[in-house]
Order: structure tokens, then C-alpha cells, then sequence
């Protein structure tokens, strides 16, 4: 990576924003420290989908906060367990640690995250969003404060996709004073984990200093021995600069530095059911090269000007690099992996060399799957708040120019099979197999309004999305790139978004909340000419009910796709080449219900209780017929249901909290799901396992500054098929312990 073009252009918009603080501000005395949190509300306020778990009752539509308390408790690291306790979430998982998760929301894709807007602390943080949205690259969840969820016509907002939501991580805060925390834990595995951070904020500058390193050597038994886990580091560094909150102009500018490194030795090569019968955490000799290595460099700089108690701009500007070489098995004997485990007794020669048996030379095919990433822009957000008679107006524009891009420059090596181990008898030359660029440069633009009128609040809005594609395909016999044979693809794309919402005070305890929306994702770089955007009109009608003790949400909503796109990502079980395709008509329905409540709060007790219960039921179904060379939906009647969306899903949390001493319990259950497009009984072979998995965790706090725990993930060691991709049968995360020590000072 070579970061020193951006590093120039932040220290150029820092310069000026410092210029223009000196020019504005004023040297007057610190302002009373209710000023200072009200202004750093404000400022979350425009950075986040949710914001303050408060204000969240007055939005139109579905949003969800998990807050640094509840992340806490299980002291989760994978981002499927923390999403769990959130209606509308789809997930399939992939490698029992969420380090590349595969989420959707209300039935939309969710292969590689492709179709959510993933941000952190507001900044899109996908690879490359527009050109290439698979989510190769997630932020670390044990880093963060906060998650939140916006789903519904109340987050369009949020591009470029519209249909299903926006999922945002809030990384940790700079301290108000001098503090900070470590954590030290071990556990099964060889799994070790160190976080620590330290920060402070003195006057008018604040900084913040985050790392952390976590491994493991994998729960699976790789034939012949080895790591099947994975060693990330990830650093991150915060430093804050504002006026005196009494200045004429308050400003504050805050910027952020971060590095990821990752070496896993994870793969796409799972098991036929045959094998996970027998020994389900098995991996084949044929995996023992497979590895992802990784590498994130984000960059950010946010300026925040109060012009007036009524306008504010905050202005952001960022750029993110992701570089990473996933060297995985693409074939045996010429065929793929996949194929071999759906028909391993039409394939007995390809099988047995998966599991060790001896093969001649070139007989596995290994790719090194290597591409670089970036994604750069800048935003600015003009907020302003105006009252006319009895109306108010909470009025929201945003503009934003982004750019990314996807390389790919990859190769195959050959490899024979001796004795259960690979040996190298052709090396392959970089740029022979996948020799292309795609980019994307998008300019977006919103208008959003808050009206609240007596005890309505209705939030319209129209967003705007400028896109322009370009595919360079240089050939695999072009690899220097001088452009003599290379394939040119561009186009653009023009799309408005509306949409609108209700939220109606019907009592102090029950708000009524409907919405209506545009669903909108655009098809990336590599896709035939005949591929259209994806597009959808999207409904959702529902109540909140709240107390002092309880907390109940049921929202029904309904997803009228006039096109789905699929995608062909190695992934999800396609050839990888990430190009998408047209799948008509599709209709997806559902229900979401969650509730919360503190039990010990019916009997007046000292200690606490916390309940919490969210079910999701979600149906979705292809309403044409068409024959697809992407494996999952193959040949597609009408009235099938769409692969890998569970019909039910359930997670309920309880705990128990007394002085010093913290217990946790969470229960999640999914129904099997679908691996093939189809209707009517789940054949055996094409469906994943129903589950119920329990997770425990516990604390004892010694003092102020030390706290032990403790954590077991899948209490009852329950085994079990969560996918049959991308390359066979994997299993769900087996019993595992963490515990340690956490440090607060």
C-alpha cells in the first residue's frame, strides 16, 4: 500500500480547518462541562444511524442500539453472535468466528454483507462499496462501544443500498479524563486476546490510543496436522481539536488513524456429509495451504462547526486501502471443489485426493485470490432546525463524493498430492488468471425532514445516486497492463430514492409507526449489459409499547422486489467472479417482535434481571421462473423460496446482576434453512440444521480497577450444519472457553 497521496490531502484539510478555528474561535475560559457533552451529543447525533438509545422511540421506522453494557456481558468478538439479539437480521455463518460474516436484513442478500451499508462511526468501511461490496474486510466488534441497526424507510439516508438497512459500529470514544483498560484472556484452542486502550481529554485537545491482538489455532482438525485459526492485530489512534465551547463559533475536529493485519488459515474447502457425520471439525489434506492474508489502512478526518443553536455542518473525509491474498483450493482435477462433494461417488478420483490420496501432478489447482482495494471520499452534512407556528422541522442534507476500486491480479499454482502433503510442480504467474480493475465514482445526495406536529412525526425524504462504473479487463495475456487488448465496460447509472415515514404518539406508552420506501442497490463492475439495478418498494407497518419496565416492538413489513440481483461470489457458492445477474421477481414478508424488561423490577429487589426475547419470521419467494448458472438457485420455479433465509428465529437473553457479581445466559435458535431454491419438505441434503445454542458468561468484579470472567460459547457443545458453502458441509463454533482479566483504570 502506498498511503502517502491520501496522508497529503488530510494534512492539507487539516490545515485548513485549523485556520479557520484560529479565525473563529475565541480565547475565553473553559464553558461548564454540560455545554462540552451537549455539543459531543450533537455531534453522535450526526455520525450515527440511531443515535441515543432516547431518541430512538421517535424514529419511523425499525432501529435497534446495542449499547457498550450489553456488549459487555458476553464480551462477544464475532459480529453473528452480537447481531443475534436483533429482529430482521439474516445470518449464515461461514468460519465459527465472524471474521467474514454473511449478513442481510429482512430477507435481502447476504453473501459477503454485500447488500448492507456497513460504516463505522458513519464512514463506509466495506472494501469498496459501490465496486465491489463484498465484506472481506470487518471491523473488529471488541473494539467497539456501540452497534446499531436502521431498517426501513427511516434510513434512506444511508447508500447505496436502500433495500435491507444500515449496520454502524461506534469505535471507542476519546475519555473525557485520563483512563483507560486492558483485557488479558486465554482459552481453549490456544486462544489468547490482549485489548488495551488509554486516552484523555485536557482542555481543548483530546487523543485516544486502541490496540489489540487476538489468535487462535482453530477448532478444526486439519489431516496431517496444522493452524486452522488466525493472528489479527489491529491498532487504532484518535486525536480530537476543538474550540472553547463559549467561542462565537464552536468547532471541533477529530481525526483517526488505523491498521488491521491478518493472517488466518481458514478456508472454503468444507466436508461432504458423509465425512461431517463422521468427524464433523475434519478438514482435507487438500486445504493445508489455504490462507488469508490482510491488510487495512483507514484514514479520517471529520470537522463539526456549530453556526447557530439551529445549524450545524459537519464535513468528513476519508479514505480506507485493503489489500489481501486469500491462497485457497480452486480445483481438483479440473473440477470444483463444490462438485466434488455434492457427487463424490461420481467423482471417487478428485475425492480421495481432497482427503490425502496420492494424484499426479497438477492435479490441485491453487489460487491466490490477489486484490487491492481502496475507497475515498467526502461527505458534508448541513443540519437545521426551524420552527414555523406548531410544526417543527428537523431538516437533514448531505452530499457525498465517493471513489473505490477492486484489482485483481491472480494466479493458479499446481500442486500433486504425496502422501497427504502438497508439493508445488507449477508455479503460476500473477496476472494469468484474473487481470482486471473495477472502479466506481459515485456523487449521492440527500434531503431528509423530521416534521413534528402535535403527536405525529413524519420523516420524508429523497436520496440521489450518480454512478459511474468502469470494468478494465486486461487479459490474462496482458499482464504488464499495456492496454493493447484490454475490454472496456462503462456505464451509468441515475436513480432517486424516496421515501417516507409515520410515527404517531397514539398514548405516552404506545407510538404506532409505518413506512414507505425505495429499495435501490446497483449491479457492480463485470456484469452483462443486460443487468439492471436492483429495485424494490418497500412497506413496513408496526407499534412500540414502553414503561418504566418494559419494552415491546412488533413490525410487519413487506419487500416487492421488481428485480433481485444475484451475485456470483465464490462465497456464496458461484464461480466468483463477482458479476451480478437478474432474478425478476421476488417477494419477501415478515413479522419482528422483540421485548424487554428487568424482572427484579416486580419485586422491588436490589439486584437485576435483565430479559430480553426477539423473534423474526421471514418468508421469501421467487415470483417467476428462469434458469441461473449459479448453483444455489439452479433451475427456479415460481413459488420457491430463496436459499439460506431461515422461516424462524429466536434469541433470548436473560442475566443476573448482584453487586459485585454478573451472570449472563443467551439462547438462539434457527430453523433450517434452504441451500437451493425450491418449495414444499427440505430435501436432507439441501438444508442446514435447526439449532438451539446457549452462551454463558460471567463476572466478579474485585475492585474498582480488576475483574475476572469468564465466557463459554455453545455451553451444551451442540454440533451442527450452519452452510453447505462455499465449497461443502461446515460446521457452527464447538464448546469454546475464554476467561481473564480486565483492568480498568
Amino acid at each position: 500500500m502506498n498511503p502517502t497521496q491520501p496522508i497529503k490531502g488530510i494534512s492539507l484539510f487539516i490545515a485548513f480547518l485549523f485556520l479557520t478555528t484560529t479565525a473563529f474561535s475565541q480565547n475565553s475560559s473553559t464553558a461548564e462541562p454540560d455545554t462540552t457533552e451537549l455539543y459531543d451529543r450533537v455531534i453522535m447525533d450526526r455520525v450515527t444511524v440511531v443515535g441515543d438509545p432516547v431518541w430512538k422511540n421517535s424514529i419511523p421506522g425499525a432501529a435497534s442500539y446495542i449499547g457498550s453494557r450489553e456488549l459487555e456481558k458476553q464480551n462477544y468478538s464475532d459480529i453473528n453472535r452480537v447481531l443475534r439479539g436483533v429482529s430482521g437480521v439474516n445470518i449464515q455463518e461461514e468460519d465459527g468466528y465472524g471474521l467474514r460474516p454473511n449478513i442481510g436484513l429482512r430477507g435481502a442478500g447476504m453473501e459477503r454483507s454485500s447488500k448492507l451499508n456497513i460504516m463505522e462511526d458513519g464512514v463506509l468501511i466495506a472494501p469498496a462499496p459501490y465496486s465491489a461490496p463484498a465484506a472481506y474486510y470487518f471491523p473488529m466488534v471488541h473494539r467497539m462501544s456501540s452497534v446499531e441497526v436502521r431498517k426501513g424507510s427511516s434510513q434512506i439516508k444511508y447508500g447505496p443500498n436502500t433495500t435491507g438497512g444500515a449496520l454502524n459500529l461506534i469505535s471507542t470514544s476519546i475519555p473525557s479524563e485520563l483512563s483507560g483498560n486492558a483485557e488479558f484472556s486465554l482459552g481453549d484452542n490456544s486462544a489468547n486476546k490482549f485489548y488495551g486502550n488509554i486516552g484523555s481529554t485536557y482542555q481543548n485537545f483530546g487523543f485516544l490510543i486502541e490496540g489489540s491482538q487476538i489468535n487462535t489455532n482453530g477448532f478444526k482438525d486439519l489431516d496431517g496436522g496444522g493452524s486452522t485459526g488466525f493472528d489479527i492485530q489491529d491498532f487504532i489512534a484518535k486525536f480530537m481539536v476543538r474550540t472553547n465551547p463559549d467561542a462565537s463559533l464552536y468547532q471541533r475536529v477529530d481525526f483517526k488513524l488505523g491498521y488491521y493485519n491478518e493472517v488466518s488459515d481458514e478456508t472454503y474447502l468444507g466436508l461432504s456429509r458423509e465425512d461431517f457425520d463422521e468427524s464433523p471439525f475434519r478438514r482435507y489434506a487438500a486445504s493445508q495451504n489455504d490462507q488469508m492474508n490482510a491488510e487495512q489502512i483507514q484514514m479520517m478526518a471529520r470537522h463539526f462547526a456549530l453556526i447557530s443553536e439551529d445549524l450545524d455542518i459537519t464535513t468528513t473525509l476519508y479514505r480506507n486501502e485493503f489489500s489481501r491474498d486469500w491462497y485457497k483450493l480452486q480445483t481438483v482435477n479440473g473440477i470444483s471443489p463444490a462438485g466434488v462433494l455434492r457427487n463424490p461417488d461420481q467423482n471417487r478420483t478428485a475425492y480421495d485426493i481432497l482427503r490425502g490420496a496420492q494424484s499426479s501432478d497438477d492435479a490441485l489447482s491453487v489460487r491466490s485470490n490477489n486484490r487491492d482495494y481502496f475507497s475515498q471520499g467526502i461527505e458534508s452534512i448541513i443540519a437545521y432546525s426551524v420552527e414555523t407556528g406548531s410544526v417543527e422541522n428537523d431538516i437533514r442534507v448531505g452530499l457525498r463524493l465517493h471513489q473505490d476500486e477492486e484489482d485483481r491480479f491472480q494466479f493458479e499454482d499446481g500442486y500433486r498430492m504425496e502422501n497427504g502433503e502438497m508439493i508445488l510442480t507449477s508455479a503460476g504467474v500473477p496476472g494469468t488468471q484474473a487481470n482486471r480493475i473495477g472502479s466506481a465514482t459515485a456523487l449521492a445526495a440527500y434531503v431528509q425532514n423530521d416534521i413534528s406536529v402535535s403527536d405525529f412525526t413524519f420523516t420524508t425524504g429523497i436520496r440521489f445516486e450518480n454512478i459511474w462504473f468502469e470494468n478494465r479487463d486486461f487479459g490474462t495475456s496482458d499482464i504488464e497492463r499495456t492496454g493493447s487488448d484490454v475490454n472496456l465496460n462503462e456505464y451509468t447509472i441515475n436513480v432517486f430514492v424516496p421515501g417516507i415515514g409515520i410515527a404517531y404518539e397514539w398514548t405516552d406508552e404506545v407510538t404506532l409507526i409505518s413506512g414507505l420506501h425505495k429499495g435501490f442497490s446497483p449491479p457492480s463492475p463485470g456484469s452483462s449489459a443486460d443487468t439492471r439495478s436492483e429495485e424494490s418498494i418497500n412497506y413496513e407497518l408496526g407499534f412500540r409499547y414502553e414503561t418504566d419496565a418494559y419494552r415491546v416492538e412488533s413490525i410487519g413489513f413487506f419487500n416487492n422486489y421488481s428485480n433481485l440481483l444475484g451475485s456470483d461470489l465464490a462465497a456464496g457458492g458461484g464461480g466468483g467472479t463477482t458479476a451480478q445477474f437478474n432474478a425478476g421477481e421476488v417477494e419477501v414478508f415478515g413479522l419482528e417482535l422483540s421485548a424487554e424488561t428487568n424482572i427484579a423490577l416486580l419485586f422491588d429487589k436490589e439486584y437485576s434481571i435483565p430479559f430480553a426475547l426477539n423473534y423474526t419470521y421471514t418468508n421469501a419467494t421467487f415470483q417467476n421462473s428462469f434458469d441461473s448458472n449459479f448453483s444455489p438457485w439452479g433451475t427456479v420455479q415460481s413459488g420457491d423460496k430463496l436459499p439460506f433465509i431461515p422461516e424462524h428465529q429466536m434469541n433470548v437473553s436473560l442475566g443476573f446482576d448482584y453487586n459485585e457479581y454478573s451472570l449472563n445466559l443467551n439462547a438462539n435458535s434457527t430453523s433450517s434453512m434452504r441451500t437451493n431454491a425450491g418449495q414444499g419438505p427440505i430435501p436432507e441434503e439441501s438444508k442446514t440444521d435447526s439449532y438451539i445454542i446457549v452462551d454463558a458468561s460471567g463476572s466478579y468484579t474485585v475492585t474498582e480497577t480488576f475483574e475476572i470472567f469468564a465466557n463459554l460459547r455453545n455451553l451444551f457443545n451442540n454440533t451442527y450444519i450452519v452452510s453447505d458453502r462455499p465449497h461443502g458441509i461446515r460446521p457452527g463454533l464447538p464448546r469454546t472457553f475464554m476467561g481473564g482479566l480486565k483492568v480498568n483504570f
